[in-house]
């Protein structure tokens, strides 16, 4: 199937690994061309290199306001046309309601939150019919995950914030698409098992609520996230897509 990639330009945050790198991959792969962002200029440099000629990396903070105009302005500078973003962040930090201070939630809220809408916001005014905005969020937008308080209380406030955004851009043909990871194999995931006493009693514990009694790799994360990026996915907006191998069992 031709996804309809090849030579589309997109902007793809937090992608020196993790699920922002596998989309990245996998959108260079059917032939788009990629700008990819991370805080740490050796590895955006490094994690460019390994995607080869048709990707570009830029340091880049979500959390500073001036992140959003810079990564469009590199996107067209660098080759010549802006198509779309897919905007991933690393997840805040763990915790319960006592654990977590003032400042972390703050943090989290410039970089999780008002970051993501600074980018859309821009991404918005940038881009034409055909467009696409996408978020990576997380199944804690249907239900909330322990231990992840900050998490839990972000990622769905930014889903409704996307579903709006889907209302307003759909007139022009502008497409806005959410991603729900749960348990892929991410060094994120495996940090969060690893603050059990048992990481591998906690991975075997949760690989069996999930209908596939497996988690997912970053590929195939990544390219559900290609595929919803693409124009092959020209009819689907204001969508909450779980990525989850059935772990969301409401409709």
């Amino acid at each position: 199937m031709d996804l309809g990639l090849k030579d589309r330009v997109y902007v793809v945050t937090g992608a020196t690994r993790g699920l922002g790198n596998a989309a990245a991959r996998e959108l260079v792969a059917d032939g788009a061309k990629v700008v990819i962002t991370g805080r740490d200029e050796k590895r955006v440099a490094d994690a460019a290199a390994e995607l080869g000629a048709n990707a570009v990396g830029v340091a880049a903070d979500n959390a500073d306001p001036a992140s959003a105009g810079h990564l469009i302005a590199a996107a067209r500078e660098h080759f010549g046309s802006f198509d779309g973003v897919l905007i991933s962040v690393g997840g805040p930090a763990p915790g319960l309601l006592a654990d977590n201070t003032d400042e972390q939630w703050q943090a989290a809220f410039e970089s999780v939150f008002l970051g993501a809408v600074r980018l859309a916001r821009a991404a918005a005014a940038e881009l034409g019919e055909g467009g696409v905005i996408g978020f990576v969020l997380s199944g804690s937008v249907h239900e909330p995950i322990p231990g992840l308080t900050i998490s839990n209380g972000l990622r769905p406030g930014l889903a409704g914030f996307a579903k709006s955004l889907a209302d307003e851009l759909g007139p022009r043909g502008i497409r806005v698409i959410g991603l729900l990871p749960s348990r892929i194999d991410t060094d994120r995931v495996r940090e969060l098992d690893a603050l059990s006493a048992d990481p591998e009693a906690a991975r075997a514990a949760n690989e069996a609520n999930i209908p596939l009694r497996r988690y997912g790799t970053p590929d195939e994360f990544g390219r559900t996230a290609a595929f919803l990026l693409s124009p092959a996915a020209s009819y689907l907006t204001g969508i909450m897509l779980p990525v989850d191998g059935g772990a969301r069992h409401g409709f």
